[in-house]
């Protein structure tokens, strides 16, 4: 059974030059996973949440490119709060852990890198179903 525990902060290389900087991601190397889509949130407005769900069978890797944002995961008995506002850092969430994600910073992306190409039935939307899920498993 996974716990908050597993949802880790990876940090990215970042190669420092006086033009910019610049950071990048590879499989199985910086994710432990074979990447298979990539999508973000941007334009969320003020006081807005997102997310809020777990998924059956997605390992996830969420980075703030801009601006900050937190998120709060869950197993099911413990909950914990990880505030993102480095590009060079990531979390990693495993399949089966609650998320959700607000206090989005005026101008935020949130890059998110998965495992999973896109499945409808791999959500689970209702935090009870989430919990029965878990206990049943």
């Amino acid at each position: 059974m996974v716990s908050i525990d597993d949802c880790k902060i990876i940090e990215l290389p970042k190669i420092q030059d006086s033009r910019g900087n610049l950071t990048f991601i590879e499989q199985n190397k910086h994710v432990p996973f074979d990447i298979k889509r990539i999508f973000y949130l941007y334009d969320v407005p003020g006081g807005e949440s997102r997310a809020d769900h777990a998924n059956k069978y997605t390992t996830q890797f969420l980075i703030a490119m801009s601006g900050s944002f937190d998120i709060i995961v869950d197993d099911g008995k413990n909950k914990k709060r990880i505030h993102l506002n480095r590009a060079y850092n990531g979390v990693l969430i495993p399949k089966m852990i609650w998320r959700g994600i607000d206090n989005f910073s005026s101008g935020a992306v949130c890059l998110s890198v998965v495992d999973t190409e896109y499945l409808a039935d791999d959500y689970i939307r209702e935090y009870d179903e989430y919990i029965n899920e878990i206990k049943t498993n």
